[in-house]
């Protein structure tokens, strides 16, 4: 025991260097504003006079996460947000997964042209990707809706119940790459002994693919998925650029642009509960995709 303690100490010293600075970011930039958003959600804003009067910080206990809760807006921005993650994120993870594959098998040439291709709109701003499929979903200026008016179908891709699909795509598009390439790495870990035994057993081509690579790849899988999560809740750029061509995009759209829409009337400790509200959320459901990804696999 004397002599593995000293060991360890020196093992410490020397990874030091490297991990202090990611602590020291890690407690300013993420755990110090945390913090800070916490405390400042159990106060309040009290004016005077019919506001005319001196402002006045006062301790309001829970009744910031009180108003969160019986705001509408709020709990309907968190609803389009859950539904958008349903039906854009499967979908997503589910092409990735299929041109991960493909990049793993001996079929494509070109394989680093296609890691490239795929990685390429990952690597373009949210908001300049946002504005081109803005002018691609214009009602005045898309070349889709244009062409399906020459043939007398009216599409808008605008309308209330249109938007939510809108918005997936552009999600879908941006990051289906990123998570192709990840899952791709994973499965360029996996053995070649590992798949010369399956060979030999008579698994090959695709059912290989299935039963052997995915089921590999599973802890890569359920990190993209809950990358997927929290980018989802995070939703934001692409909103708010749409409001120039969806008129009927209310601000509180999402969850983070209800926050933004009462930073600007001044209501930073509302803001701060519904932020901390939302963090709250995204880590119980995170958490919740964890344990039900370990259950399975002791199953």
């Amino acid at each position: 025991m004397t002599r593995q303690r000293p060991s360890r100490l020196r093992e410490l010293r020397r990874a030091a260097p490297f991990v202090l600075p990611f602590l020291l970011l890690f407690v300013v930039v993420y755990l110090v504003p945390t913090g800070y958003s916490v405390v400042q959600s159990f106060f309040a804003v009290k004016r005077s006079g019919l506001g005319l009067g001196g402002a006045e910080t006062v301790f309001a206990g829970l009744g910031n996460y009180l108003r969160v809760f019986q705001d509408g807006d709020f709990i309907a921005s968190l609803g389009r947000v859950g539904f958008i993650g349903v039906i854009q994120v499967p979908v997503m993870l589910g092409i990735a997964l299929f041109l991960a594959l493909l990049l793993d098998s001996s079929v494509p040439k070109g394989r680093k042209f296609f890691r490239i291709a795929y990685f390429v709109p990952y690597g373009l701003p949210g908001v300049i990707a946002a504005l081109v499929w803005s002018f691609l979903y214009a009602p005045t200026l898309s070349p889709i809706a244009g062409f399906f008016a020459s043939i007398g179908v009216d599409a808008s891709f605008v309308t209330d119940g249109a938007l939510p699909f809108s918005i997936a795509n552009i999600l879908t598009w941006a990051w289906t790459g990123y998570n192709t390439i990840l899952i791709f790495a994973a499965l360029q870990a996996i053995p070649e002994e590992t798949m010369e035994a399956a060979a030999l057993d008579g698994c090959s081509g695709w059912k290989a693919a299935l039963l052997i690579k995915v089921p590999l790849v599973r802890p890569a899988l359920l990190l993209t998925l809950v990358f997927s999560i929290i980018g989802t809740s995070q939703l934001y750029n692409e909103p708010v650029t749409m409001k120039s061509v969806a008129p009927n995009l209310p601000s509180t759209y999402t969850p983070i642009m209800a926050a933004v829409r009462s930073l600007s009337a001044n209501d930073f400790n509302y803001a701060a509960a519904q932020s901390v509200v939302l963090g709250a959320l995204i880590c119980v459901l995170s958490v919740l995709v964890f344990r039900a990804s370990a259950r399975s696999v002791t199953r």
